[in-house]
């Protein structure tokens, strides 16, 4: 699964991080509510950018995970998608800026979709706290549900919270 991987429909592309992004990676999570939200460095500044590619990179060069940049027409980076293959999760965020576009729901659809046809995973997982109200909406649009279940629990940055585990599973082909 190391192979660059690209993604195009419903309006959005999925792509590669590259260099030509860090000061748009620096300006998507250098926010007060993704920093609370996401693992990610706090302040996020340009050398957290850096940190943060260099991650990416090695753990897709690994086959471990993709993390991949949304974009809409333009190529500016607005947001990211990251499927992690052994954890069968997907996690999304798109950058304060740019929300109420549809965004995060087309490309967790088309990330979705990928994790099913081509990764070969017949059930993905999402997780999200219980008062992101926000996340919650985009999954319901894409058709993930509630798994149910206690939820694991996460310490970052000094806080911890409560991870609810949503499921989505590969629809079957229609009965012949």
């Amino acid at each position: 699964m190391a192979e660059d991987v690209r993604l195009d429909g419903d309006g959005v592309v999925l792509r590669q991080w590259s260099e030509r992004d860090l000061a748009q990676l620096v300006a998507i999570f250098d926010h007060e509510e993704m920093a609370y939200r996401l693992p990610v460095a706090a302040p996020f500044d340009l050398a957290a950018a850096e940190a943060y590619l260099i991650t990416a990179r090695r753990a897709q060069e690994a086959g471990h995970r993709i993390y991949l940049a949304i974009t809409s027409g333009d190529d500016l980076a607005r947001g990211e998608v990251m499927l992690n293959f052994a954890g069968r999760t997907i996690g999304y965020a798109v950058g304060p800026a740019h929300r109420g576009q549809g965004l995060a729901s087309r490309a967790l659809r088309l990330i979705t979709r990928y994790a099913h046809s081509v990764a070969g995973l017949p059930t993905v997982y999402l997780d999200i706290e219980a008062d992101n109200a926000g996340s919650a909406a985009v999954a319901r649009s894409v058709g993930y549900r509630p798994a149910g279940g206690e939820p694991a629990f996460v310490e970052d940055k000094g806080r911890r919270y409560a991870l609810h585990r949503w499921t989505h599973t590969e629809p079957s082909p229609p009965a012949t």
